[in-house]
């Protein structure tokens, strides 16, 4: 395969721009954001909103992170089930967690519709696909939890899952209506222009070199200039450049690769996600596929595809390919990218109270448009307001992951060995 390997579609087919010129003066601001992703320019519009004066700055360009290689879909909950949320967090936090992420497409459609953000939105659901009968069991059973918990979820047997994918691979699926799929970078500068629309100074280019506290305030270096501000949101997530101090942000990085197809002939189009709904899968090593407003098909999976292990990543995705969808086996891969997720050991989101009137969210686990859109939006209004009281979750002090690179290294491996020895789409 000799598409480079970090040929990004969301860049090239991204229709939203926001200028974001390198900081060139000294600021003094209610709210500093560092970290220009879905998190950082949620929290920027939100203080807006609010009046407040805010600025981000960004060490590389809007949406640089994550939020700009993103499988685009806007999930509801997290990858735990909400019985397991509520055993890990006691019942009133994990309720209250459950309950705010529920919501949070609606809240990422809301401000898509109202910013007149032009980001390919479409609101058609998600389909978690069971690759084998054992993940079918668990699709039932995340089915009735769910239900428990007022989400309208559908759980679809083998021929309607065939249907709406175009595949017959699947033994079922459980559908959420209430998500959806994006152009994952559109929507973040989308945020970033409606935040400074209203006000935000946005800064791209400017890492931030050092950061303290002098004087009652929170002050950054960056590009020469310093910015002061009373809060502070550190919103880097798996793209943390160095900050030692005050606050790091510890997590797992893992590798999440995809890579896109050139657009399908009207035939496929037709009867291969005619709904536009994002997939993935229940495999251990989880995949998912989706389409764009083109009609590309974008293949997924856990794994570095800049590593070692890129060229094993690379071919068992058009495997992958020819066995879901044989009749667009053969078309092109045009782009192919991969992005690093925030993992957390327990796979629950972190906000950290790391000094006076500063957090640091983090850790979406691959999960980051909803959640990071509503952690962004809640920790602006928190800190503006110094009450944690709206915050989707209690902050806490103090996190820490102990063998963050022998686990990351650990997750390659075993996301390499699996896409070498599967020929077969479920693996």
């Amino acid at each position: 395969m000799t598409i480079d390997r970090a040929s990004i579609l969301w860049r090239a087919s991204s229709r939203e721009q926001v200028e974001a010129p390198p900081l060139d003066r000294s600021l003094t601001v209610d709210l500093l954001v560092v970290g220009g992703g879905f998190t950082g320019a949620a929290a920027a519009l939100e203080a807006a909103r609010r009046g407040a004066s805010v600025c981000v700055l960004e060490a590389e360009i809007i949406g640089h992170g994550g939020s700009g290689r993103n499988v685009g879909l806007v999930n509801a909950g997290l990858w735990l089930t909400p019985d397991t949320v509520m055993a890990q967090m006691g019942e009133a936090a994990g309720r209250k967690l459950i309950g705010t992420l529920g919501e949070a497409p609606r809240r990422v459609f809301d401000l898509i519709e109202g910013e007149g953000i032009d980001c390919e939105a479409t609101r058609n659901g998600t389909l978690h696909l069971a690759h084998s009968p054992a993940g079918l069991r668990d699709l039932e059973e995340r089915c009735r939890q769910g239900r428990r918990h007022g989400a309208p979820l559908q759980l679809l047997d083998r021929e309607e899952t065939a249907r709406r994918t175009g595949t017959g691979a699947y033994h079922g699926a459980l559908l959420d209506p209430r998500a959806g799929t994006i152009q994952p970078l559109s929507y973040c500068r989308g945020l970033a222009r409606a935040a400074k629309a209203r006000g935000a100074a946005i800064h791209a280019g400017s890492a931030v070199q050092n950061l303290s506290r002098r004087n009652d305030l929170w002050v950054a270096a960056a590009n020469g200039h310093e910015v002061k501000a009373r809060a502070l949101l550190i919103a880097t997530n798996a793209y943390h450049l160095g900050i030692e101090l005050p606050f790091k942000p510890e997590f797992v990085p893992v590798s999440y690769c995809q890579l896109a197809t050139t657009p399908m002939p009207d035939a496929a189009r037709r009867h291969i996600l005619a709904n536009g709904e994002g997939c993935w899968d229940t495999a251990t090593v989880m995949s998912s596929f989706r389409i764009d407003q083109a009609g590309r098909m974008i293949i997924g999976g856990i794994g570095n595809l800049e590593g070692p292990g890129g060229t094993v990543h690379a071919s068992w995705a058009r495997r992958k390919l020819r066995k879901l969808f044989p009749s667009i086996a053969d078309l092109p891969f045009e782009h192919a990218w991969r992005g690093r997720i925030a993992m957390t050991t327990d796979h629950i989101p972190k906000i950290v109270e790391f000094g006076p009137h500063a957090y640091a969210s983090f850790g979406y686990s691959g999960r980051g448009i909803a959640p990071g859109t509503v952690f962004g939006t809640q920790a602006a209004a928190a800190l503006l307001e110094e009450s944690p009281a709206g915050l989707p979750m209690e902050p806490v002090k103090h996190y820490s992951e102990r063998f963050t690179g022998i686990k990351a290294a650990y997750y390659e491996l075993g996301a390499t060995l699996t896409h070498m020895i599967s020929p077969s789409p479920l693996g």
